[in-house]
């Protein structure tokens, strides 16, 4: 098992820290998602994950810091051959435009004009949300069970009805997020005995965060003490779970004040210890070893390249099979805006225009024919 910290900061954000995501991955070729806040896929894509590849993305709850970079995802995925939809889990709430579901639809309107601008392309279902919106109120109910892999989860008090924990088991190995959420018993009894335990920890600095941040002293820990897990509460919990290593995220990483945090926490864990943050911790756990290192991002980087046979299919004769463009762009815009377009024999030099007039394919409307809106 692989665990990167792709994302571990609340608000505000970072430079080195984007909105919270753990990405986990498995030695059987599975990849999970826990949370994806804002600014999260770029360290994906740093870290060599194909865009086309990301999915089953599971959110803890629906505070926009845990999930916002799923709508910067949605049409970039499909445009760059990710057809298949995307699998997003999740918990209700207490009425449907509060769980799950609602988000979702909400985020379509939200995006109705980027992705009808690229229906021109073919996108074949790659807008599609496959949503598993699982009761908030199951206890340890299980929300995924697929190659061997299980995901359970869990309510956690947080802000509003409606937000979980997970815990992932797998081979013998196993990892818990809880989210955001108040230091609580169903945590420590479901993740018992985990492997790696993953909670988050508000830094108590409400005084030194008004003169970094702005915010009113009061304001910070009337939050952290009706919303959020204290360093106290870490140690606490993790002591009564006993995992093989604890961990957490979902905190603003100073240096020169994280020593505090690990104070409060070995007041009561004595165990092996380690920070999700700032973002690029990597941390490798088979059932001898666990080890904790620092992933090499660059900040220039593309990813690697998805096996686009395997993504998109292959029909007899072996050749890749392209999904048609939706709609064309004739449809999209009034002629006369693209009637304003200058003419490219104006600004390209004359030799390179004419090779250009040789290269170019015919428009992507004429090479693959155009979905009619009845189909």
């Amino acid at each position: 098992m692989r665990i990167s910290y792709v994302g571990s900061c609340p608000f505000p954000p970072r430079r080195n820290q984007a909105g919270t995501a753990i990405m986990v991955e498995l030695g059987n070729g599975d990849r999970f998602f826990f949370d994806f806040g804002p600014g999260c896929l770029r360290n994906i894509i740093s870290l060599g994950v194909p865009v086309q590849e990301v999915n089953d993305i599971f959110l803890s709850h629906l505070h926009v810091d845990h999930y916002h970079d799923i709508s910067y995802l949605r049409p970039f995925r499909a445009w760059a051959g990710g057809y298949t939809p995307l699998r997003v889990h999740g918990p209700s709430g207490r009425t449907e435009k509060l769980g799950l579901q609602g988000m979702i639809d909400g985020m379509d309107q939200m995006l109705q004009w980027h992705l009808e601008a690229f229906d021109v392309f073919p996108i074949g279902d790659g807008y599609e949300v496959e949503v598993n919106e699982f009761d908030w109120k199951d206890e340890n109910g299980i929300c995924y069970d697929k190659n061997g892999v299980t995901v359970r989860h869990w309510r956690r008090s947080h802000a509003k009805d409606g937000a979980s924990a997970y815990r992932l088991d797998w081979n013998g190995l196993s990892f818990v997020w809880t989210g955001d959420g108040r230091p609580d018993e169903l945590s420590m009894k479901y993740g018992a005995g985990v492997d790696v335990f993953v909670t988050e920890c508000q830094t108590d600095y409400a005084r030194l965060n008004r003169l970094k941040y702005g915010f009113p002293e009061w304001l910070t820990n009337y939050t952290i003490d009706t919303h959020h897990t204290p360093h106290y509460a870490v140690g606490y919990m993790m002591n009564e779970v006993n995992p093989r290593i604890g961990m957490v995220t979902h905190m603003e990483y100073d240096e020169p004040t994280v020593n505090e945090s690990i104070a409060g926490i070995r007041a009561h864990w004595d165990g092996l210890f380690a920070f999700g943050a700032p973002d690029g911790v990597i941390v490798n756990v088979t059932k001898e070893e666990i080890w904790v290192r620092n992933a090499a991002m660059p900040d220039d980087t593309g990813m690697s390249a998805p096996d686009l046979a395997t993504l998109l299919g292959a029909d007899e004769s072996g050749k890749i099979v392209m999904p048609s463009p939706r709609i064309a762009r004739e449809e999209q815009q009034e002629q006369l805006t693209r009637d304003l377009e200058i003419d490219p024999e104006k600004y390209y030099p004359e030799d390179v225009y004419r090779e250009l007039l040789i290269k170019l394919p015919e428009p992507l409307e004429m090479q693959l024919p155009v979905k009619k809106k009845e189909d």
